[in-house]
């Protein structure tokens, strides 16, 4: 066992023959100091193919002055690393006396052996999780599918929503930055609808944001319509994937910054973004005379039904 209070001086060594078990309480609480930081490199009996392994403790005492647990808490990945990481087995951390004996170590290992406390909230949605996963699974059965990757929006793309949402805005219009990986803005004003076409870029992906504003049943409405739209296969391969799977992420945000989505379109280009469609997507016509569904008929040939007897 050596114990070792700085990178460069080893203070104080031991050679310990026997089990380790019983000669930790004997060394190594008599090996630290109480106001004092220090490291304790204790060795165990298992080997790895290095050599001997090692359990490294810390002991940096709450009543120790600040700089030195600051000096001993910056200078601990050198010493690791010095050592030789990989014969370390496990690591030990202590503030108090009773941390630092075999009992504190074995419970310690237990603590990290044993999975993290969950809050309430937690434990419900870990219900709901287990229940989804458990459910039969036929050939109408959907799997559990990555639900997007979520890049930040930026500050300002931000308070152009909230914008919108105060009356200052009728339009925005989002792009990605592949590079930085953020989803920012790149323009807010007040597009009438027969320009709104113009606006969807035939060389990129963008979101939009719309305000539709029109009349149903003789009321007036202003509707907000997601837009997302992808020229085709002009793309690259990655942009189309970004902009697919950062859409749902993106409308969580608007709709948490108290944007109500009424409906959510995908595009090819402008030229869809007319007022009929628009209007027939958020006003659907509904059949109320559905044919009947007839049945369809037999082989010809098939013979006669058969007869099956009574048990």
């Amino acid at each position: 066992m050596s114990h070792q209070t700085g990178i460069k001086a080893l203070t104080d060594q031991k050679e310990v023959k026997g089990n380790w078990e019983k000669d930790f309480d004997k060394y190594v609480p008599a090996s630290v100091e109480e106001d004092q930081p220090c490291y304790i490199l204790f060795r165990l009996d298992t080997k790895n193919s290095s050599g001997y392994e090692w359990l490294f403790i810390s002991w940096s005492p709450d009543t120790s002055p600040v700089r030195q647990k600051m000096l001993y808490a910056s200078t601990k990945a050198t010493l690791k690393q010095e050592f030789g990481s990989s014969q370390i087995k496990e690591e030990l951390h202590g503030t108090v006396l009773s941390d630092v004996t075999l009992n504190g170590y074995q419970k310690h290992k237990k603590s990290a052996a044993a999975p993290a406390p969950l809050s309430m909230r937690e434990e419900e949605l870990e219900e709901i999780k287990r229940t989804e996963v458990n459910t039969n699974i036929s050939i109408d059965t959907k799997q559990q599918t990555l639900s997007g990757v979520a890049f930040p929006i930026t500050e300002a793309a931000k308070q152009a929503v909230i914008d919108m949402g105060r009356g200052t805005y009728d339009y925005l219009q989002f792009g990605i930055d592949i590079e930085e990986e953020t989803i920012h803005l790149v323009c807010a004003d007040n597009t009438p609808l027969e320009k709104l076409p113009s606006r969807v870029p035939n060389d990129s992906g963008r979101y939009h944001l719309y305000k539709f504003k029109h009349t149903h049943e003789g009321d007036y409405m202003e509707s907000i319509v997601f837009i997302y739209s992808m020229p085709g296969y002009s793309c690259p391969i990655k942009e189309r994937m970004l902009y697919s799977s950062c859409k749902n992420p993106l409308t969580d945000v608007i709709a948490n910054l108290g944007i109500e989505i009424a409906k959510k379109l995908e595009i090819d280009s402008g030229e869809e973004l007319q007022e009929k469609n628009l209007y027939d997507e958020l006003h659907p016509t509904v059949s109320l005379h559905r044919p009947k569904f007839a049945k369809p008929k037999g082989p010809p040939n098939r013979g006669p039904k058969r007869m099956t007897k009574h048990q």
